[in-house]
């Protein structure tokens, strides 16, 4: 979040956009590491949105027994209302001039949902929503935030050349820089940033054994 301080320096309070996939990190965004981005937003002086898809998850998880429940549905929208306490809007009415910067906290959920390499490995996509937000903001000279997973979209929003870090998967970071990415190994508490793009990366969950790791990367991004 330091980044962001440097990159923006205004008076006004800083306002950073979210992008959820649900609630749960099999089936949605990593709990923990959305609640820590919103926590460390708060905690550097800025507030932010909470956005999230409105169509249904890819599927549904019991997170008690790792199983996928059957003939069952859930919004992503409705989902992510959860872990936004009511306050998301669908993605559509994300307008980057309203925001200094966005951010996309991990999740096996989101590489699901958002995008799907969890179904389709090197020749996935992104939600087309998805990239377009992305885009308008480094368009428009404003950071973006990637965290855990969430870093393996860059290649399908960006094209090649783009660099990044999942921490320090040899085969997920082979996939990704045979895509054309410049992956970089990177400790639970780091980051990498694409300085010339303003895309920021951080391991999370990746590497983290607990939620105290987890937010220290968050938090350093």
């Amino acid at each position: 979040m330091l980044l962001l301080h440097t990159i923006f320096k205004k008076e006004s309070i800083m306002k950073i956009a979210v992008i959820l996939a649900g609630c749960g990190r099999m089936d949605g965004s990593e709990i923990h590491e959305s609640v820590l981005t919103l926590l460390s937003i708060m905690q550097n002086h800025a507030t932010y949105q909470c956005f999230s898809l409105n169509l249904p998850q890819e599927h549904v998880s019991n997170h008690l027994t790792n199983e996928s429940t059957h003939n069952e549905t859930r919004n992503m929208l409705v989902e992510s209302a959860r872990i936004a306490r009511g306050d998301v809007k669908p993605l559509e009415k994300l307008n980057v001039v309203d925001f200094n910067a966005l951010i996309i906290p991990g999740g096996d959920g989101v590489a699901h949902n958002l995008f799907d390499l969890a179904l389709k490995g090197k020749n996935y996509t992104v939600n087309p929503l998805v990239k377009q937000k992305c885009l308008e903001f480094t368009q428009n000279n404003r950071p973006v935030g990637f965290i855990c997973i969430a870093p393996a979209m860059i290649p399908g929003i960006y094209g090649p050349g783009i660099e990044l870090t999942i921490g320090n998967d040899t085969k997920t970071s082979e996939l990704l820089n045979n895509l054309g990415a410049k992956c970089f190994n990177c400790l639970v508490d780091e980051i990498h940033i694409d300085k010339k793009h303003k895309i920021v990366t951080t391991p999370a969950y990746m590497l983290a054994k607990h939620i105290g790791e987890a937010y220290l990367g968050i938090e350093h991004l």
